[in-house]
């Protein structure tokens, strides 16, 4: 059910809301690509008589990291081997990952690249004389399932005209899951353990953002696959371009906390991704790297990545610093040694790439790639074209600026933060790797919660997955979450909070703020209460100039670490007195929430772990360098939903792909 965009102002919250109670048997949260995965899968393997439902905060046609469109799928296997894919990926991660999920996704990833292209989506092809094809010039070339060539930015990447990604794939998870089964616009906050069972995972409660109602959903299973987090740390653009951030500005970590705070497993939460991005419009870099060979270079016009320094500093990162394809984080790394040395700013040399590229073309051709170059932000940063109109910029004249964005904590893209999963019940995958039910068996992508699944940014130690690989996740999950019904189809969920006490916790927010309110002329400003907004600042202040932040070039010291700690846990008690006046606060209010105690676990995991592990994402200036002998492991930690501790442990890494 769609509920249309109001057409002026914000709904006015009222102290009693209405209430929705539903009770299923698969409960999908989030309507990004792993919910749109989950969805199209999930009723191919629904017994008769089970029921499914999906809940998105927003709407699933824009909704999740690809909703501004994307020019490019970064994970698609083809003549490649999963065993690659898993050296890939273990190598820009420094070494630290699950090989079972990498490799299981590796062999399933490009039936969902498969699925996109048959329902629409174009896919650039070469031609038999090496010729790129986009657009329909590309789809006479036949589809990738039929052996047309995709054209390739990378070893892992292809081309794509992404502009409308998100909504193709939507389209065929709706039709797939039903109207009936959909609620856009429920901000699900709170996950439910049973009242009986314990260590069962209940149901879930949220709000509708558009009208004045609450959410009580039981459910035997449930995936859980809200994006990651952004806007945790002060984004590099204020003013005119507040709020401006990488990584889609709705993802508030709801997937960590929810998770955590019902007693979910998380790793490798101090994994972080601050991708270099075009500077101030955040527009992505891949493309120009990839596919137009472009190099960057420092303030004095020197392809520093090249240079002798540049190859000594990464000798101290052996054996990754001297593979052959630099890590994400090193290549960062380099860049910080630069503009820390004096030689910034760093610049994207777009005007040479072009002009190489165009010494093999005519002017037809020439024309057509330079507007290929436009269209790579037109596909999914919009904003970053914005601002070269602005500026005056046109790139086959004039080279723009590149620098490190503000981090951001995901699982799916670059980083590999999140919840601790089961592997596939397979031979070769180690049995510290499985979690078992309270059946005995083992459910692929299950976290240490019964019946609890997640999917693409929600699942941790295995980056690299992007849009394609979260959408086969989702696929894997909803499998194994309808068999996990079937198994437990005797057990009925029992909440062990009523009806009027889930309400009284969602509705806090608006009820504080109805009490007091009238206690000052100005809305904003009481003794009584605080406002989201100045949570925000409060949270992103003291992330940003302790927490590794971009204002100290993403260095933290072991006396930072404890200043950021305490100031989480006023934060944390004072979100008791939040308040909001319509229902855009009270989603604000639940999304900084979310935010302070998924930042919390980031850096409660720093803390832990004595070493800079992802030199470029952040430094520890007390542990600067690596320590494999001693940290050569995962590092996980489990909130408990009773006693309200947390625990951080080491846990092993085990190497399965030589």
């Amino acid at each position: 059910m769609a509920l249309p965009n109001k057409p002026v102002g914000e709904l006015k919250a009222v102290r009693d809301p209405e209430v929705d109670e539903r009770e299923v048997d698969i409960l999908i949260v989030g309507g990004g690509m792993a919910a749109c995965g989950a969805a199209f899968e999930v009723k191919k393997w629904l017994k008769d008589g089970q029921s499914v439902l999906l809940c998105d905060k927003a709407a699933m046609e824009r909704s999740g990291a690809v909703a501004q469109g994307l020019s490019a799928i970064n994970t698609y296997v083809g003549e490649n081997a999963p065993e690659d894919y898993v050296r890939m990926v273990r190598n820009d991660l420094m070494g630290l990952v699950r090989e079972d999920l990498i490799f299981d996704l590796g062999c399933h990833v490009d039936d969902s690249v498969h699925l996109f292209e048959e329902w629409g989506l174009p896919v650039w092809k070469k031609t038999e004389d090496g010729k790129n094809l986009d657009g329909k010039k590309g789809q006479k070339m036949g589809t990738l399932k039929s052996g047309a060539k995709p054209v390739r930015t990378g070893k892992w990447q292809i081309m794509i005209n992404g502009e409308s990604y998100k909504r193709i794939v939507a389209e065929a998870a709706k039709l797939a899951i039903g109207d009936d089964n959909i609620i856009e616009r429920c901000f699900i906050v709170e996950l439910l353990l049973d009242a009986k069972v314990p260590n069962q995972i209940a149901g879930a409660v949220g709000f509708s953002v558009r009208e004045n109602k609450v959410y009580i959903i039981k459910c035997k299973t449930m995936m859980v696959a809200c994006g990651g987090a952004v806007n945790i740390y002060q984004p590099r653009s204020v003013g005119e371009g507040k709020g401006r951030a990488w990584y889609p500005v709705w993802n508030a970590g709801s997937t960590y906390t929810m998770c955590m705070k019902v007693g979910a497993e998380l790793t490798m939460m101090e994994n972080r991704f601050t991708p270099a991005r075009f500077k101030d419009g955040y527009g992505p870099v891949g493309a120009w790297f990839l596919l137009f060979k472009a190099k960057t270079l420092n303030g004095l016009g020197e392809n520093f990545a090249a240079s002798d320094a540049a190859k000594a500093e990464l000798q101290k990162y052996a054996p990754y610093g001297t593979a052959a394809i630099t890590p994400t984080c090193l290549r960062n790394h380099l860049m910080l040694f630069e503009m820390k040395e004096g030689r910034g700013p760093i610049m994207m040399d777009t005007v040479t790439a072009l002009a190489e590229l165009g010494k093999t073309m005519d002017k037809k051709e020439l024309k057509h790639l330079e507007s290929e170059a436009w269209e790579d932000f037109l596909d999914m940063t919009c904003g970053q074209a914005n601002l070269w109109c602005a500026q005056d910029c046109e790139p086959e004249k004039k080279n723009s600026e590149v620098m490190p964005t503000e981090p951001y904590l995901l699982g799916s893209h670059s980083g590999c933060c999140g919840l601790w999963t089961s592997g596939p019940d397979l031979d070769w995958v180690p049995a510290s790797y499985k979690i078992k039910a309270a059946n005995g068996k083992v459910y692929n992508r299950m976290t240490t919660v019964n019946g609890l699944f997640t999917a693409g940014d929600g699942v941790g130690g295995s980056g690299h997955k992007f849009s394609s690989g979260s959408h086969a996740e989702g696929r894997i999950a909803a499998k194994q979450m309808v068999r996990y019904a079937t198994d437990f189809a005797s057990f009925t969920p029992t909440l062990k909070q009523s009806k009027d006490e889930l309400v009284a916790l969602v509705y806090k927010p608006v009820r504080t703020f109805l009490d007091h309110k009238d206690y000052t002329t100005a809305i904003d400003i009481n003794p009584n209460y605080i406002k989201p907004n100045g949570m925000m600042y409060r949270l992103m202040k003291a992330t940003h100039e302790y927490g590794a932040g971009t204002a100290t070039y993403y260095m933290t010291t072991t006396k930072s670490l404890e200043v950021v700690m305490d100031l989480l846990a006023t934060m944390r008690e004072d979100c008791e007195k939040m308040a909001a006046g319509d229902l855009h606060e009270l989603m604000r209010c639940w999304e900084i929430n979310h935010r302070i105690w998924t930042v919390e676990a980031h850096l409660r995991h720093i803390q832990y772990r004595k070493e800079t592990r992802y030199p470029g994402f952040y430094y520890q200036a007390d542990y600067p360098g690596q320590d494999d002998e001693n940290w050569f492991c995962f590092v996980d930690s489990k909130f408990d939903p009773e006693k309200k501790q947390w625990d951080v442990f080491k846990k092993d890494y085990i190497k399965i792909i030589p």
